[in-house]
Order: C-alpha cells, then sequence, then structure tokens
C-alpha cells in the first residue's frame, strides 16, 4: 500500500479516536503484503501450535525496552502480567496455551496459517484481536470475549457473519477480503449497538449496486464504511428507500424480543420452581438458609431483570408508534390535498354552472317581457320573472346555496378525516399504554406470589 493511500484515509476520516482504529486495520493489510513475500519462507517451515517455547520467546522480544526484555530472558516473567502479546508470522496452525495469559487485552496473531478460532475462553479481558491473513473459514470461540472492541477477521475465508452474539461492546469490525455473498447477512450486525467502523471491502456482497444504500439504511449508527465517513446525504436516501423494509424490520425485533421476554420469564419460574423443591426438602437448617437467602436475591434479580426487558420494549414499540404516526399524518395530507383539489373543482363547475343559468335566465325574461315565451312554466316559477333585480337575486342565492354546500361538505370530510386519524393514533397510544400497564402489574403480581412462597417455607419448621 502506498503512502499516498495512507494519507487519503486520514483525509477521509475526521475522528482522531476512529483514526487511530482504522489505522490498526490499513496496518494489517501492510503486513498481509509481507504475508506475500515471506510466503516462500513458511513453506519451508514446518506448521507450529503455540507452545511454552514461543510465548516465552514472544514476551521476551516484545519487553517494552531492552533491558526489561534482558530481564525477563533472565528473571523470567509471569505470563498473568502480560497484558499485550504479539505473534504474527509464527506459521501457527492451532492456537492452544493461551489460558495463563487471563489478563490480556491485545492479542496479534496475524499472518499465520491458522484454520480454527478456538482456545481464547479465558482471555476475558482481551479487548483488541487481530486474526486477519489466516485460513479461517468460520466465525466461532469468541463467545467469552465479552469486552472484545476491535476485531480484525480481513483476508480469510468466511462466509457468513455468524457467533458474535455476547460481543455486545463491538465498535470496530474488520471482515474484508473474505467470501461474504449474501447481503442480508449484514443485517445481523444490527444488534451491535456500538458499532462505528465496519470494513467489508473485498467481498462479493461489495459488488451489488445496492450495497452501500443497504448498509447505511440497515446500520443507521454506523460511522465509517470501507474507510469512507457515511455522509448524511446517503444515510437520508438510504432511509427513504428502505422505510418499509425497516419498519417491518422494527417490528419483528420487537416481537422477537417480546418473545425472548416471555421465554425468560418462563424460564426464570421453571428454576425458581426447581429451586423452591430444593428448598422443601433441605434437612439442614443452614443449608435451607442459605438457599432461601440465594432465593430472594434470585427474586429480587428476576424482578429487575423483568422490568428492564418491559422497559426495552416499551422503547421499541414507541418507536413503531412514531413511524406509524408519521405514516398515518402522510396519508392524512395526501387525502386532504386530494379532497380539497375535487372541491375546488366542483366550485369552479358551480360558477361554470351559475354563469350559464344567469344568462338562460335573462335570456328567459327577456322572451317573457316580449311575449316570444310560448313553453310552459310552473306557476311559482314564472313569479320569478318579474324583473331582472327578482331573476338575477334568486339564481345569486341559489349560486351562494351550492358553494355553501360545498363548503360545507369539504369542512366535514376533513374533520371525519382529521378525528378519524386522531383517534387512531389515540387507541394506539391508549392500548400500548393499557399493555404497559398490565404487564408491569404481572411482573409485580408475579414477584409477590414467589415472595409469599418464599415467607411460606421460612415460617415452616425446619424438617427432622
Amino acid at each position: 500500500m502506498s503512502h499516498c493511500a495512507i494519507v487519503c484515509l486520514y483525509t477521509v476520516c475526521s475522528s482522531v479516536n476512529t483514526l487511530k482504529k482504522v489505522t490498526v486495520v490499513y496496518h494489517s493489510a501492510l503486513k498481509g503484503l509481507f504475508h506475500l513475500k515471506m510466503s516462500r519462507l513458511y513453506d519451508t517451515i514446518e506448521p507450529n501450535v503455540i507452545d511454552e517455547k514461543m510465548l516465552q520467546k514472544a514476551v521476551e522480544e516484545q519487553g517494552p525496552q531492552e533491558e526489561l526484555g534482558q530481564l525477563a530472558k533472565r528473571e523470567g516473567i509471569d505470563f498473568k502480567d502480560v497484558t499485550q502479546l504479539q505473534l504474527d508470522f509464527r506459521n501457527i496452525l492451532k492456537i492452544d496455551n493461551l489460558w495463563q495469559f487471563v489478563n490480556l487485552t491485545k492479542l496479534q496473531l496475524d499472518n499465520n496459517i491458522i484454520e480454527k478460532i478456538e482456545a481464547l475462553d479465558s482471555l476475558v479481558r482481551l479487548v483488541w484481536l487481530d486474526l486477519s491473513f489466516n485460513n479461517i473459514e468460520t466465525i466461532e470461540g469468541l463467545e467469552a470475549l465479552v469486552k472484545l472492541q476491535d476485531l480484525s477477521l480481513y483476508n480469510n475465508r468466511i462466509s457468513k457473519i455468524e457467533n458474535l452474539d455476547t460481543l455486545q461492546e463491538l465498535q470496530v469490525f474488520s471482515i474484508g477480503n473474505n467470501n461474504l455473498t449474501a447481503l442480508e447477512n449484514v443485517v445481523y450486525l444490527r444488534k451491535f449497538k456500538k458499532l462505528r467502523t465496519l470494513n467489508l471491502t473485498g467481498n462479493p456482497v461489495c459488488e451489488n449496486e445496492q450495497y452501500s444504500m443497504f448498509i447505511a439504511a440497515h446500520l443507521p449508527d454506523l460511522v465509517y464504511l470501507d474507510f469512507r465517513l457515511v455522509d448524511e446525504y446517503t444515510r437520508e436516501l438510504a432511509e427513504i428507500k428502505y422505510q418499509y423494509a425497516i419498519d417491518e424490520l422494527k417490528q419483528g425485533e420487537a416481537q422477537a424480543l417480546a418473545k425472548l421476554v416471555e421465554e425468560e420469564a418462563k424460564q426464570k419460574e421453571l428454576d425458581h420452581h426447581k429451586l423452591l423443591d430444593v428448598v422443601q426438602n433441605i434437612s439442614n437448617l443452614e443449608i435451607a438458609e442459605a438457599k432461601l437467602l440465594k432465593y430472594n436475591e434470585d427474586i429480587s434479580q428476576l424482578s429487575d431483570t423483568l422490568m428492564t426487558l418491559e422497559m426495552q420494549t416499551v422503547d421499541q414499540l414507541e418507536e413503531i408508534i412514531k413511524d406509524f404516526e408519521r405514516n398515518i399524518a402522510d396519508q392524512m395530507s395526501t387525502f386532504i390535498e386530494d379532497v380539497q383539489g375535487m372541491m375546488a373543482q366542483c366550485r369552479d363547475l358551480e360558477n361554470h354552472h351559475h354563469e350559464k343559468l344567469l344568462e338562460i335566465a335573462i335570456n328567459t325574461l327577456e322572451k317573457i317581457v316580449k311575449s316570444e315565451f310560448d313553453e310552459e312554466m310552473p306557476d311559482d316559477v314564472r313569479l320569478l320573472f318579474v324583473d331582472k333585480d327578482t331573476i338575477v337575486n334568486a339564481v345569486n342565492a341559489s349560486h351562494d346555496i351550492h358553494l355553501l354546500k360545498i363548503d360545507n361538505r369539504e369542512d366535514d370530510i376533513v374533520t371525519k378525516a382529521n378525528s378519524w386519524s386522531s383517534s387512531v393514533i389515540e387507541e394506539v397510544h391508549k392500548n400500548e399504554i393499557s399493555r404497559n400497564r398490565n404487564r408491569v402489574r404481572e411482573i409485580n403480581q408475579y414477584i409477590d406470589h414467589l415472595q409469599e412462597e418464599l415467607d411460606n417455607m421460612e415460617s415452616l419448621e425446619p424438617m427432622e
């Protein structure tokens, strides 16, 4: 990669923190170029498994100062004290023996021949992980890395984004130069609310003409995509283009969340009943007291969990209701514009009718005055043809009445449409408030029921 390319990268990015993270991805790409040059050398070396000797050497080599490295070499170093570990370009085939590095926050395993992600469960403090330029085909083995913020899987053989559910702290994710083909697979990343930087360059999915719009619409919190800032104009166009798809997606997510809440509540209930059965059969008083105390804590935790999940459901439904209100308002606005347009046409027709009627009435009056009108005419109508003022006033009065009816009809339709819109939205809010109150009441009743059962257990005499 040329120096010019790196300068361009810095020009695109505006955030200093994000620049540092994106530069790390480029740093991996730069090392990948060396990977090609050194391939012949690695072909002559037997594939390695991470062992004690390799780890000791790596720790010694990465001492912050030469004196510290020499000290580690002479006296050794406790792997528990190591926070960063660099194991790149070592022809590693299998990850192993990292269980001692319990305080590790940064791990570099790029430019090896690793085929499977494994043996990382003990690295629970890991924040930064580089597995780029390997032979990995499946994302797996990362479940325990719940603090991970920066993950690079650049230049592997991965065809699906999956098995990352526990990585809720993820902020930077690089998975370029892989085998991702399904645009819909990227929707999986919506669950990572802190994700701000994503690199997918070099995947077949990027060839889709809807690629950028689709990503911007489905990942609204993303700041950088493929080393470029996602501008507001692109984001607005994407939101309009995929509005209905996103609305359906949000509704599905809300339903899934509600289902999850229900399932977790059932599981909690099952667990508590099992615990209650255990408590009821305990013969040792001390064990019983410990179990009851634990049960008390579990009840409190269950209450907090259920209330938190209900609040999340309320937030999800609030967004959906807002979208619904906007859609109803747009439909009402279009409908009212159509009604007003039709009523304007009715007024034009009435004005034209009035002009023609007035012309015919005056002509008729002239014929009557000249005794040239020989057609039969009802007596009450003939009374109007006394003089010009009388007939003109009668025609104008009729015209005014017709215009008034058109105005009244327009007002009636608009009023009823607005009333219907308001009542529908009010009903939706009322139903949601009722649902929320019922759910909170159910949670409180259930917690009270569990607490009552526990209190009854505490009042029982210990079994002999």
